[in-house]
């Protein structure tokens, strides 16, 4: 069993600023790309940031500058430290972490519940 464990999210006026988390926890034996997506109501799921396990990082155009990824291996857990945010940032923000259980076993996707970002005044 793998659980992902998201927290930080909120209602914050904009020009203001979050920091999400994500913990992984349970059968773990080795975490590679950990990652940040968005789904605002009506549109698709977006990437917004993804960080490798040597934590080469990448953004969306619509967060660069703005939003900032990063990971703690040691908790197994990763970061999106948001500022300066606007309206259009408002959407459910899930972790996505690729795990493996075994040293046999390949990399898996597993998704968070998810956490509610609202900008606005």
């Amino acid at each position: 069993q793998v659980q992902l464990v998201e927290s930080g999210g909120g209602l914050v006026q904009p020009g203001g600023s979050l920091r999400l988390s994500c913990a992984a926890s349970g059968s773990i034996f080795r975490i590679n790309v950990m990652g940040w997506y968005r789904q605002a109501p009506g549109k698709e799921r977006e990437l917004v940031a993804r960080i490798t396990l040597i934590e080469t990082t990448n953004y969306a155009d619509s967060v660069k500058g703005r939003f900032t990824i990063s990971r703690d291996n040691a908790k197994n857990t990763v970061y999106l430290q948001m500022n300066s945010l606007k309206p259009e940032d408002t959407a459910v923000y899930y972790c996505n972490v690729a795990i493996s259980r075994s040293y046999s076993d390949p990399y898996l996707d597993y998704w968070g519940q998810g956490t509610q970002v609202t900008v606005s005044s």
